[in-house]
């Protein structure tokens, strides 16, 4: 009775569909290779998500055929800025790392200006992937710079408008924060979609 019992649970159990993720990018099928200093985390729906910096991945049709998009490509008819805030400059003393469709993007670091760029040619229609490394960079370990919750760096992806010296956000896509108080390394994926 038991054996049965036990067979029928087994039968019962739906099969998972798992995927693989490099940098934002479908690696299914992709076999017998070792990653080296990657971070590996399952996302809400249980795929596979490995932040592999240093790694460039891209799909490559074999066939020969091209490839039929699954959805129509289409202008991107909104303008995207990225820009980034700090209280005080440089006392959060954070590093962040900018990945951008699996492609990193760029290394955005604490006692840098305040930046403000459009990267609207950067994105592609439809659904876009990002993802937001950020190190903790001690001058030195021993007295850091800040401790205090007030000291804030962010990192804002947003649809704007610009006028002859002024960009307006008027739709936050993305919202990174990371506090003087905070001491750990983090990694964040953030997704949306371009109109």
């Amino acid at each position: 009775m038991k054996r049965i019992l036990l067979a029928l649970c087994c039968v019962s159990l739906p099969a998972l569909a798992v995927e693989v993720y490099v940098n934002g990018v479908s690696v299914d099928g992709l076999t017998n290779h070792t990653f080296e200093k990657v971070t590996v985390r399952l996302d809400e729906r249980g795929n596979v998500q490995i932040d592999a910096p240093g790694y460039s991945v891209k799909k490559v049709n074999l066939s020969g055929t091209p490839d039929k998009p699954s959805r129509p490509e289409s202008a991107i008819t909104q303008k995207y800025f990225l820009v980034t805030e700090q209280t005080v400059t440089g006392m959060t003393e954070y590093e962040v790392d900018l990945f951008l469709n699996g492609k990193f993007m760029r290394t955005l670091k604490n006692g840098d200006d305040q930046l403000v760029t459009d990267i609207t040619k950067q994105l592609k229609p439809g659904q876009n992937l990002v993802i937001i490394q950020a190190k903790k960079r001690y001058a030195n370990p021993s007295s850091p710079k800040s401790m205090s919750r007030s000291h804030v760096f962010r990192v804002i992806i947003g649809e704007g408008n610009t006028t002859t010296d002024q960009v307006t956000i008027e739709k936050q896509l993305v919202t990174f924060t990371r506090t003087a108080a905070d001491t750990a390394d983090v990694t964040q994926e953030f997704s949306f979609t371009t109109r």
